[in-house]
């Protein structure tokens, strides 16, 4: 089966590029369109309802360019809108939650910790999910003002460092062996948190496993394109220079409201 319209991807900012990056890699042929909701960045901080009207503008703008598949690249915006977005449209979604299972299975501590943001961790899939291992310890940390540095370009820097010593050191002081970043901006901390773990404690974050899905979802219901090249296409809703320096100046980052 073959099927030629793009793969949309949103999130509510750059962080969601993390998990762009894991679909590219995996199926180069596909054309993917990314729209990132940097005007409306953290979602983390809004209500539901909040979050559910802005993930269904942006399924609208990516169903206007016939996207054939929609990634919810946003750990807030699948916990908390998915299942009205499965309702409401007839399309096939791929959502990103927290890595919880893999942590919870292997530890061998039994401790592990979960940095996220706020509209996650007090989502009703995410409790739902966690729930299901009560025998681990699940120490939950919001991550506060992360987001909002990474979207400001302020990615290195000392107030950054800070902020993550005092998210981590309590999950390192309580014996946690698994860490899972439950924010697709996380990922491009992995080289800071790296230094402020111990090197025992392993990182886990979604972007391969949410490849894999969309991978399996081509495969069994909507059609791999038979392009040989497929130039993705990245909109951004406020200044495209930390988008740009994100993907290092490779591709073009057009601006326009949404």
């Amino acid at each position: 089966m073959t099927n030629n319209n793009p793969i949309g991807v949103f999130d509510s900012g750059i962080g969601g590029t993390s998990i762009w990056s894991a679909i590219h890699d995996l199926l180069p042929n596909e054309k993917t369109i990314y729209l990132a909701d940097s005007k409306n960045a953290p979602y983390g901080q809004k209500t539901k309802e909040e979050i559910v009207a802005l993930s269904k503008k942006n399924v609208d703008l990516l169903l206007e360019m016939n996207c054939k598949l929609i990634v919810v690249a946003c750990n807030t915006a699948t916990t908390n809108a998915i299942r009205e977005l499965r309702a409401d449209y007839d399309i096939p979604f791929v959502g990103i939650e927290p890595a919880i299972k893999p942590a919870a299975t292997n530890s061998k501590t039994q401790v592990i910790g979960i940095l996220a943001t706020k509209g996650t961790l007090n989502s009703e899939l995410f409790n739902k999910t966690a729930e299901m291992f009560h025998n681990t310890t699940i120490i939950e940390q919001v991550g506060h003002g992360l987001v909002q540095l990474i979207e400001d370009g302020n990615l290195n820097s000392p107030e950054m460092t800070q902020l993550l010593e005092s998210y981590l050191q309590p999950m390192i002081d309580a014996n946690i062996d698994y860490l899972v970043l439950g924010c697709s901006h996380y990922p491009y901390l992995i080289p800071q948190i790296k230094k402020i773990l111990p090197d025992h404690i392993q990182i886990i974050d979604s972007g391969e496993a949410v490849a894999r899905q969309t991978q399996n979802l081509l495969r069994e219901k909507v059609g791999f394109s038979d392009a040989i090249e497929n130039a993705p296409e990245f909109y951004v809703n406020s200044n495209p220079a930390v988008l740009n320096s994100i993907l290092e100046n490779k591709y073009p980052v057009i601006k326009r409201d949404f």
